[in-house]
């Protein structure tokens, strides 16, 4: 499913906090939102799973107005990973997963096989099965993380949107779930603040500051030295990933683009 942003503006409190946003996610590509705190990724986003209402723009599925969906259908269509994520359910890590389900079950309608299968799959890809029937308000950050994808990967969406994933994950988990978003190929929208992660797993990148897109392209035609100094506001070189040939981000960790160097 396509996915395209038209125009959007979001104003909140009274301030316009994103200008005109224009973005665009092909079927089954992987598109990373970058860009320093308060850029507007995360606003973005949430007008994407109808969170947000804009103050004017479009979200389209298909050409189609999220807007002009149900709440039932949007769920069909798209799955979120919110950061704004509960962590007092009292429920089973599996009663948590299968909520994910509710879009395609009627009132107080129980499971049927095929949501048995669904759930079992989910948590299996997260590597959480054995934790099935662990109380969810017990994980900790980074297992509930793996079981809020599992949800949202049972809800079946033609769309993943997806805040900050890789959050509260040890590097191993990171690598993980960055390797299943790339196997799943759904369409994904996924903000990222690690940019080497960002130049690994998306297609394409828009990078946000100040509310507005001042760059899109692939990761290898976003992520250059002058876009890190003047975006970010840090040194870094640009060089090949030694074991990928990906875009690999080398940070001067001791000052500032805008400080000097002393020799």
């Amino acid at each position: 499913m396509r996915l395209e942003i038209e125009d959007l503006r979001v104003a909140l409190s009274g301030r316009e906090v994103v200008s005109g946003v224009h973005l665009l996610a092909g079927d089954g590509e992987i598109v990373g939102l970058v860009g320093p705190n308060g850029s507007g990724k995360s606003t973005v986003l949430r007008t994407v799973y109808r969170h947000l209402r804009p103050t004017a723009g479009k979200v389209l599925l298909d050409g189609d107005d999220i807007r002009d969906l149900t709440a039932r259908q949007a769920a069909r269509h798209v799955a979120a990973l919110p950061q704004e994520r509960g962590t007092d359910f009292e429920l089973s890590v599996r009663e948590v997963v299968a909520m994910g389900r509710t879009p395609y079950k009627r009132a107080f309608a129980g499971e049927d096989p095929e949501d048995r299968e669904i759930i079992t799959t989910a948590l299996e890809q997260v590597g959480m099965a054995a934790d099935a029937g662990r109380g969810f308000s017990t994980l900790s950050g980074g297992e509930r993380q793996r079981v809020l994808l599992a949800r949202a990967f049972t809800q079946r969406p033609d769309v993943l949107v997806l805040d900050e994933p890789t959050n509260h994950l040890d590097v191993r988990h990171q690598v993980e779930l960055l390797a299943l978003l790339r196997e799943h190929r759904r369409t994904t929208v996924v903000a990222l603040h690690d940019l080497n992660a960002a130049a690994s797993v998306c297609d394409r990148l828009h990078v946000l500051h100040d509310g507005a897109v001042v760059a899109s392209g692939t990761p290898r035609e976003v992520l250059t030295s002058e876009l890190m100094a003047g975006v970010f506001g840090v040194r870094a070189a640009v060089v090949d990933h030694p074991l990928t040939g990906d875009p690999l981000i080398a940070f001067d960790h001791r000052a500032p683009a805008d400080v000097p160097v002393v020799a």
